[in-house]
């Protein structure tokens, strides 16, 4: 069987200069623009709803809504025609059978044809909490790797593996951003779980990296790269193909409730593996590691 032998090294500097165009894009937006958080971190109300009549629809809701001073109130379909979710801000001191006399108002505004299939709701304390707790979780995991790779192997190899996750993340969050896609507890679960899917397959090919810098000394690391990342192509292409596989049967058959999370997967395993081919190896050559600098960190 012939060894892969394709030049990824030959388009670092394109790659490199398109993933620096993503992320000052994301950034853009992310200040500009910003997220669309959920329930979970913003506070308010969160109803699915099912219709019988196909009549109804998003305006007749949406004005029915408005008219009872709810505040900011989005309207939006959930699959079917004849699903939607509401969402509108949760008003303080209200009674306790809030839900119930909603119902009846909107009974006798559009018909007795509604079936309040889910609700939710968070207060603003609770929610800035959650808030709080989502960034520190992502920002506690990125630290936590940075401390495993900088023992694991030596700090040119950390820095690579770290820029590698911020791309992933800081891209992943641009695209929610300029598809306006809604943030909630769920799409903070997917972003750790692609730091950690960005971590092991950068470790892969690091682990190849750093044998066969032992192994050849006469190659220069831009070369060895390349090698490396040939060597562990089949598992990185087996690995990252069966995970989309899952990732785009979630997608199709998971529901609207699943889409957000399986499409921020979905995203995140492309572009994880993409960054640590071409951010967390292009930083190697970029320090110049070599034999010695391996040699010097393990007699130290």
């Amino acid at each position: 069987m012939e060894k892969n032998n394709i030049p990824f090294n030959l388009f670092y500097k394109k790659f490199n200069y398109l993933s620096l165009s993503l992320i000052f894009v994301s950034i853009l937006f992310l200040l500009f623009k910003g997220l669309n958080y959920g329930v979970d971190f913003k506070g308010g109300t969160l109803i699915e709803l099912r219709t019988n009549d196909n009549t109804i629809s998003i305006s007749d809701l949406r004005k029915s809504f408005t008219n009872m001073s709810l505040g900011d109130v989005s309207v939006k379909n959930f699959g079917n025609d004849n699903d939607f979710i509401v969402k509108f801000e949760k008003k303080e001191n209200l009674e306790e059978n809030f839900i119930e006399n909603l119902k009846n108002e909107l009974k006798k505004d559009l018909g007795n044809s509604f079936n309040f299939r889910r609700v939710e709701s968070v207060g603003p304390k609770v929610s800035s909490e959650l808030l709080k707790s989502g960034i520190l979780a992502i920002f506690l995991s990125l630290g936590a790797m940075l401390i495993y790779i900088w023992i694991r192997f030596e700090w040119q190899f950390s820095l690579g593996a770290i820029a590698a996750i911020f791309h992933d993340v800081i891209i992943t969050l641009g695209f929610f951003s300029i598809l306006n896609l809604e943030i909630n507890l769920s799409i903070v679960a997917a972003v750790l779980t692609i730091v950690g899917y960005s971590m092991n397959d950068t470790v892969v090919i690091f682990d190849r990296v750093r044998e066969n810098l032992k192994k050849f000394s006469d190659i220069k690391i831009f070369d060895l790269t390349n090698i490396s990342i040939n060597e562990t192509l089949s598992r990185t292409i087996i690995t990252s193909a069966t995970t989309l596989l899952a990732l785009l049967s979630i997608f199709i058959f998971g529901g609207e409730i699943l889409k957000g999370f399986s499409f921020a997967m979905i995203l995140g395993v492309i572009i994880g593996t993409y960054s640590s081919i071409y951010i967390a190896n292009p930083i190697l050559v970029m320090l110049k590691v070599s034999q010695k600098t391996i040699l010097k960190e393990e007699k130290e």
